[in-house]
């Protein structure tokens, strides 16, 4: 049968023959389940890289599809976003050298991409949330030109009701609405893989669900989004609001969140997983009838199922039940996709080693892991690695307390080296990748904790841009040299001073931290917050975050002189305040700023997107740039 087009909405029929489709792979695997059709007794792992592409400022680059059109491999794909690029690793089996091997082949997929993205002027960053992104970066724009993305993206904006809506409380508080699915182009992650037998699929995937806690609190690499510093593991935050398809009816009678770390224990089979998931979700996307897999099981052959795997990749648990067919065996993987991307290719070597150990080994070590630990202590434990990282208190099995850092050192590094040698895995490798963890544990430095430390060291000098720019080129040098985090000194202003591209737009220089005044406060506010913060230049703004206005330090010295402002007659700002400023976009460039002053003989510039007030540029944020490029020039003679 000929393909939909799946840049169209799919009519009802289509639907009904996708669904038909869906329900018969489900027999299909049940039969194969009975019938033994799946592999038994083999073990391996394997591992997906994705990561971030950023420009010679530290900034998303839309090159994803040059860069693939350079590497010209079928071990590189695209993502959602055209920043975003993704490397899969072959599967191997679980003994022996299997780590360091890993480990080799990770490294060349990352230094290959690296070296491809550097003849696009582009370099590779590894990390959960890469810690420039802006709204700015979200567009359509960004969005890799692909019809099941653009589709995606359609039935979840009506869904959404044509908003998503993001929340989230750390450090700093983040409130945000989005017009589209990009805020989920802001995670990558290290997604491992993990081959079980199907009598073994529920105990080893209710393993998975409980040490996913621990080994995520060592791992933790995603503490800012959109320049706040939000959760350790913002990305599970992140990644579940903005796949949230839920109405708010839905929503406020409980129904389970597309992202999810799941309602309770597998007691069956894969089945059980794939059931629960097709009665709570519809699918998002749908293709074209396939041959049937009964028909094709008659003639000995294994089916694809298709249809049921295109709906489980529209299902995101944190630990997603997998079926795949390779060299015409069919197995059956648990895709651990809680961890994320970086902070070095070592570490997240590291993080599998410790990950994979703890599976072999608590299988025996804790036996029924559901009769030992409540499901809702494994998800809270979750739910508190990725708020605490290493901070976080875990109740373990038995329902011992624990704070992450003890449990690891003291219990889990020794079970999973226990586990490791079970497999045979090479005691070199054993000893080299569950040492990196001990250490990055011991010494409290996660990738997250490196950020917010490097954050916290270059403190309020220099905009926050700046900061996390900064942040940025550090991680990509230390990337590159494969390092482990641990061993990172912390990033400094310096490290975001190197390339003339950070000046070149408005956005990547202006101050966004805004204190602003509404047209009937009275002018006394205004001039107190000039005289607090050392300001000269306030923007007034409506409710809705419209620039209205603009008072100026010459327009209250004005009104001083003429003694016009008193306690009985207190004027108000929309009687002082230049109506119509002048004003630029995040996209205008730094020279055309600086001409537009020039110009007006003007000393500031409120930054307008949309008609709402993001930012403001002034003479100041020149200066300082001009003393930046200057330093540099000096220092190079």
């Amino acid at each position: 049968m000929s393909k939909i087009d799946i840049t169209a909405p799919p009519d009802e029929d289509q639907r009904r023959n996708f669904v038909r489709a869906l329900l018969e792979d489900v027999h299909a695997l049940e039969r194969m389940l009975e019938d033994g059709w799946i592999e038994e007794g083999v073990r391996r792992i394997g591992a997906e890289q994705e990561m971030f592409l950023v420009d010679r400022s530290y900034e998303p680059a839309n090159k994803a599809l040059q860069i693939l059109d350079r590497l010209k491999s079928g071990s590189y794909t695209t993502e959602l976003a055209q920043f975003n690029l993704e490397a899969n690793l072959e599967p191997r089996a679980f003994e022996g050298n299997c780590f360091s091997a890993m480990q080799k082949e990770l490294d060349f997929l990352v230094d290959n991409a690296r070296a491809a993205a550097e003849l696009e002027r582009t370099k590779i960053v590894l990390c959960g949330i890469l810690p420039t992104l802006s709204k700015e970066h979200l567009g359509l724009e960004s969005m890799t030109p692909i019809p099941r993305y653009l589709q995606l993206n359609r039935i979840m904006v009506e869904q959404r009701g044509g908003r998503f809506q993001t929340l989230i409380k750390g450090t700093d508080e983040l409130q945000t609405t989005h017009e589209n699915v990009m805020l989920e182009a802001c995670n990558t992650s290290f997604q491992l893989h993990y081959q079980v037998g199907s009598k073994e699929f529920a105990r080893l995937y209710n393993l998975a669900q409980v040490i996913t806690a621990p080994v995520l609190a060592a791992a933790v690499n995603s503490p800012v989004l959109l320049r706040h510093r939000l959760w350790h593991e913002t990305r599970v935050a992140l990644f579940q609001q903005s796949l949230d398809t839920r109405s708010e009816h839905q929503a406020s009678r409980g129904t389970r969140q597309r992202v999810s770390f799941g309602d309770r224990w597998v007691k069956g089979s894969i089945l059980e997983v794939y059931r629960d998931d097709i009665a709570r979700f519809r699918s998002l996307i749908t293709t074209g009838s396939n041959e049937s897999p009964m028909e094709m099981m008659e003639r000995g052959e294994v089916p694809p199922l298709k249809a049921l795997r295109l709906h489980n990749g529209t299902v995101y648990r944190w630990n997603r039940p997998c079926y795949g067919v390779q060299d015409g065996k069919a197995h059956l993987r648990i895709e651990a996709r809680a961890f994320p991307a970086g902070p070095s290719t070592v570490d997240e070597v590291a993080n599998a080693a410790f990950f994979y150990g703890l599976m072999s080994a608590l299988d025996g070590e804790y036996g029924d892991v559901t009769k030992r630990m409540s499901f809702d202590d494994a998800k809270a434990n979750f739910v508190a690695a990725a708020r605490y990282g290493l901070h976080a208190r875990f109740r373990w099995v038995d329902g011992k307390p624990y704070g992450a850092d003890e449990l690891i050192l003291k219990t889990l590094l020794p079970l999973a080296k226990k586990g490791l040698a079970a497999r045979k895995v090479d005691a070199a490798d054993v000893e080299r990748y569950l040492g990196m963890v001990a250490d990055r544990v011991q010494s409290g430095r996660t990738g997250a904790q490196w950020a917010l430390d490097s954050l916290a060291h270059m403190g309020e000098r220099g905009k926050s841009v700046e900061r996390f720019r900064a942040l940025t080129q550090a991680m990509a040098r230390n990337q590159a040299e494969h390092k482990p985090v641990n061993s990172w000194e912390l990033a400094t202003l310096r490290d975001g001073t190197a390339e003339r591209e950070s000046f070149r737009t408005v956005s990547q220089v202006m101050t966004t931290d805004l204190f602003t005044v509404q047209a009937e406060d009275i002018v006394d506010l205004a001039a107190s917050l000039m005289e607090w913060e050392h300001l000269r230049h306030v923007p007034v703004e409506d409710k809705d975050g419209r620039l209205v206005g603009l008072v100026s330090h010459r327009a209250l010295m004005r009104i001083l002189s003429r003694g016009q402002s008193t306690n009985e007659n207190p004027v108000a700002v929309r009687e002082v305040m230049e109506v119509d400023p002048v004003t630029v976009t995040p996209e205008t460039s730094t020279l055309e700023a600086i001409a537009t002053m020039r110009k007006h003989k003007i000393g500031c510039l409120p930054v307008v997107s949309e008609g709402k007030l993001v930012g403001i540029i002034t003479e100041h944020d020149f200066f300082e740039i001009a003393g930046v490029l200057l330093e540099k020039w000096l220092k190079s003679e």
